[in-house]
């Protein structure tokens, strides 16, 4: 177990020195393949804002970039594969199968809304966008939410890794307080969805 503890923690100190070396493009490539979580890659970027190797902004505009990026593939596995390919590979990208059938209940039971709110859930924030691509849901309205949800996501980490400094890998304890918050905002936001297209559609039935 230490053995694998060990290069778990040497493979991890490899990835962020590559994204180091990258610098922006670190960032957009480590949110793309996402090797390692979201909020660690985000979370260094704001450590390198700290160091002075970046721009606030620039890592935030490159952190949503590869954020979008990474949802694009997504849509495409769902449009173009389906579920089939999803099933036979989707553990080789850490997606499985109970998520996509959550993703996709949700995704027909709430609509093309989800694809932002299911943004700031764990999990779900990726998953989502293989029944966006399934339903062939509008590909510029899917860029669009996607974008908007990911954008104040990177905000976020890049900030806290910034304000933490050389202690950016607490980043987890200090980001609990921002998101739970976060999702209940989302959470909100559906509701509120729901309800506009609930009014909507009794409109149009009248």
């Amino acid at each position: 177990m230490r053995a694998v503890m060990e290069w778990i923690h040497e493979l991890l100190n490899n990835v962020l020195q590559w994204v180091e070396s990258l610098g922006y493009f670190g960032i957009l490539i480590g949110l793309l393949i996402e090797v390692i979580p979201s909020e660690v890659v985000l979370g260094f970027g704001g450590y390198l804002v700290w160091k002075g190797d970046i721009s606030f902004w620039g890592a935030v505009l490159f952190g949503t970039l590869g954020a979008v990026g990474q949802n694009w593939i997504l849509y495409a596995i769902g449009r173009y594969g389906g579920r089939p390919i999803v099933e036979k590979y989707g553990k080789y990208i850490k997606i499985k199968k109970k998520h996509v059938d959550k993703a996709e209940t949700w995704f027909n039971k709430f609509g093309a809304g989800i694809v932002f709110t299911a943004r700031f859930v764990p999990v779900m924030r990726q998953v989502i966008s293989i029944p966006a691509g399934m339903a062939r849901m509008n590909f510029g309205l899917f860029t669009l939410l996607t974008a908007l949800a990911s954008l104040p996501w990177s905000i976020l980490f890049i900030y806290l890794g910034k304000s933490l400094g050389e202690n950016w890998d607490q980043i987890d304890e200090k980001a609990g307080a921002y998101v739970q918050p976060a999702i209940l905002i989302a959470i909100a936001l559906l509701i509120v969805y729901v309800l506009f297209k609930f009014v909507r559609a009794r409109r149009k039935s009248v």
